[in-house]
């Protein structure tokens, strides 16, 4: 299209650029002498509904006065088209600077300063804009100015939206916002309010952080896919990196009630990222790409290495988990998918990864063959392969191999420590390492959990210098005796094997992570907080880092943070379980914790059940778990519930004594115990569990102040003395939960 001469009172320089709709000159305006952009309809044979969203444009434009939004001079029409006259600004668009990579986090941080302000001023003047992308964000050499009001639409105060604007459909049926940018209410249809403006600001601020793209897709349909069920990235880096990327997910919640309720609140979070970069910190961030090992394939099956296709898999991903530049899932999830016919582009769309580790297997008398390849996930692309022939004997050479092998093609960047820990994750003994791994085939299995715990005794007896191996040995003690007779001499002997792995190698990502639940039914969750906490400020890439948080964070009483840790391994692993379902029943939060209980031996599923008032379906399910209940302790929990609920007192209590009596550890059970007494109206049964509870290192402060089954105590001073012993270290632990920055790193408070 040929730039007319003139249009109105302004001398047409030259053409700008063009979009869908309309077409942008460099003009002159002849009576003020000054330049100017002019935007003006493209189509001369506009349909009247282009020319009423292009006017509409100008009208939004009209009702709002701020420094980082491009100023309207004037509004026109030539020949039937209409325009619309701007300031004229010189420098590129940010998708132009994009184009040469990610921006320093500093720029980026002032850029997206620079448009929530300006967001703020259209929220207020009840202005959505509704396309928010970097081809509409201006780098002006007098600063940062928002373009392109063409789909900004008024927010109707009706009753029925609350406040909001339902999404407008094309007559083509194509969604009205740019694909990479819409916010899932925007994909679906639904009403929009600001906060649908504030996910297309979060993935704005991710792809200016990282330089590649939130939501990856070929086409809109994979696009909107992503947008609407899979997580950008983990963020990770520098000291700056977990704060901003705690706003990132923010901002990109699913649901437009987890976001930021305003662009000022999430300004706010921002400058806390701008404290850090002037205090001096070093600033790097960076998205962590995301691996899957899966099972490997046996191609002849034989019973002397079938155990090989998941217990090797699973060493090689707990070597590579921890690693601050790697998100790898759980083989867990892996094992989902070890059917051959499931291709690439499923797995990297329900497991969320970028890069998938699959191999096959074969024996041929004492040589096993594994061949091995790790793919780009999305699009199939082979990054690296390689071929091993061992004896069977030598079988442990190939976990260095192959983990070194992903670090390599991967070009990860390990820390010295990092460097440290991989050299010396594999045993040196090669009959240690056949136990391991046969080992870790039995764990996968709680029923088999004593034999597993015997094989990694074998494996420590082999080889005492091998510290994987003593971390899920601890575990194996710990949990083949929780659930029988919880006696303190397995909490002891589990926490011998936990201290023998971090002798021999303090930062083992697997100890640290295996560790948490022991450590906090030792009754010391307010150190395993701290050690947490600790590890969480450099080690942000780590699910189940954050699952320990959960935990611990619930013991000492600070549920909005447990919350807040679940959600945080949740983002890493969707798929990862986590103890969020008692948090969730702390809160009085029921109907989540029935949703999230599925895992559970029954006791949660029934007593949440209990709790929303669906007693007959909590019995039968109690009924039912009691009959296949394997632990002693789980057998009575589950027993003493049912006959509860059923009105069976006495049957209750004889079964409530026996727990008593017990000598299990775990105070968050003793808890439970106290509160079904306290439901039985036992005051002084009822009163020993919970002040065991407390002794034991289990304050929830804010469950004991409210729980209704606790009803009974209330007005006993025995009571009264437990719950000031219980906020005392309550607010003990917040305390440090705050010097650590846990608030920051977790996105909360205490």
């Amino acid at each position: 299209m040929t730039a007319p001469e003139r249009i109105g009172p302004y001398k047409i320089n030259r053409k700008l650029g063009e979009g869908g709709m309309g077409v942008v000159y460099s003009a002159h305006d002849v009576r003020l002498e000054r330049n100017v952009a002019l935007k003006m309809i493209r189509d001369p044979l506009c349909d009247e509904s282009s020319r009423r969203r292009f006017l509409r444009e100008g009208q939004s434009a009209a009702r709002v006065n701020h420094p980082n939004i491009c100023q309207l001079y004037d509004v026109g029409e030539e020949q039937g088209r209409p325009y619309l006259v701007m300031e004229l600004l010189d420098g590129e668009s940010l998708a132009e600077r994009l184009a040469r990579g990610p921006l320093v986090i500093p720029e980026a941080v002032q850029v997206i300063l620079a448009v929530l302000s300006a967001l703020a001023t259209l929220h207020r003047n009840s202005i959505l804009h509704r396309d928010l992308k970097p081809s509409n964000i201006f780098l002006s050499v007098h600063g940062v100015k928002l373009l392109d009001f063409g789909l900004a639409k008024g927010i109707r105060p009706e009753s029925s939206s609350g406040g909001q604007t339902q999404t407008e459909i094309t007559e083509r049926g194509m969604i009205v916002a740019t694909p990479r940018y819409a916010s899932p209410e925007q994909v679906t249809g639904g009403p929009l309010d600001a906060r649908s403006d504030l996910f297309a600001a979060g993935v704005i601020l991710f792809e200016m952080a990282t330089g590649r793209q939130a939501f990856a897709g070929q086409t809109p349909i994979e696009v909107f896919h992503a947008i609407l069920h899979d997580e950008p990235p983990a963020l990770g880096g520098s000291p700056a990196a977990p704060v901003l990327d705690r706003i990132v997910r923010r901002a990109l919640a699913k649901e437009p009630q987890n976001r930021y309720a305003s662009a000022e609140e999430m300004a706010a979070d921002l400058r806390e990222v701008s404290r850090l970069l002037d205090s001096g910190a070093q600033v790097e961030v960076r998205a962590a790409k995301r691996l899957i090992v899966l099972p490997f394939r046996i191609l002849r099956s034989d019973p002397d290495t079938d155990f090989l296709a998941f217990s090797l898999p699973d060493a090689i991903a707990a070597s590579l988990a921890g690693l601050s530049s790697l998100v790898v899932r759980s083989t867990l999830i892996g094992s989902r998918f070890a059917d051959p016919s499931v291709d690439l582009k499923a797995i990297a769309r329900d497991a969320d990864v970028d890069v998938v580790l699959a191999g096959t297997l074969l024996r041929a008398g004492s040589q096993l063959r594994l061949s091995t390849q790790l793919v780009e996930a999305a699009g199939g692309t082979l990054i690296w392969s390689r071929t091993l022939q061992v004896e069977l004997r030598d079988l442990f050479q190939v976990h260095d191999t192959l983990v070194s092998g992903v670090v390599d093609s991967l070009a990860l960047p390990l820390t010295a420590g990092e460097h440290r820990r991989l050299a010396h994750d594999a045993p040196a003994d090669a009959s240690a390492y056949d136990f391991y791994l046969r080992a870790n085939e039995l764990a996968r299995s709680l029923e088999e959990i004593s034999a597993a715990r015997d094989l990694y005794e074998k494996c420590v007896a082999k080889d005492p210098t091998f510290a994987p191996a003593w971390a899920q040995l601890g575990r194996a003690r710990w949990l083949s005796d929780k659930y029988s007779a919880g006696s303190v001499e397995q909490l002891a002997a589990a926490e011998e094997a936990f201290q023998k792995a971090f002798d021999l190698d303090p930062d083992l990502p697997l100890a640290h992570n295996l560790y948490s639940q022991v450590q906090v039914e030792q009754g010391r969750a307010m150190e395993a907080l701290k050690r947490l906490l600790e590890r969480a400020r450099s080690t942000r890439n780590d699910p189940e880092l954050f699952a320990g948080l959960t935990h611990a964070c619930r013991y000492c009483g600070l549920l909005q943070a447990s919350q807040a840790a679940h959600r945080q391994a949740r983002r890493l692993d969707r798929n990862i379980a986590t103890s969020v379902v008692h948090t969730y029943f702390l809160m009085g939060d029921y109907e989540s914790a029935l949703d999230a209980s599925h895992a559970d031996f029954g006791f949660a599923t029934a007593i949440s059940l209990a709790m929303l008032g669906r007693t007959e379906q909590a019995i039968k399910i109690l009924a039912e778990k009691e009959a296949s209940t394997k632990g002693r302790l789980g057998r009575l929990y589950l027993a003493s519930l049912r006959s509860a609920l059923l009105g069976q007192r006495d049957e209750a209590l004889a079964v409530a004594d026996e727990q008593l009596a017990a000598s299990f550890r775990d105070p968050e059970g003793w808890y439970y115990l106290a509160r079904l007494l306290g439901y039985l109206n036992e005051p002084d049964r009822a009163l020993r569990a919970l002040q065991r509870t407390v002794d034991w290192g289990f304050f929830c402060f804010p469950a004991m102040t409210s729980d209704p089954w606790l009803k009974a105590l209330r007005g006993e001073r025995r009571f009264d003395a437990i719950l000031s012993q219980a906020e005392e270290r309550h607010r003990e632990a917040n305390d440090a939960f705050t010097a650590l920055g846990g608030p920051a790193l977790l996105g909360c408070a205490g």
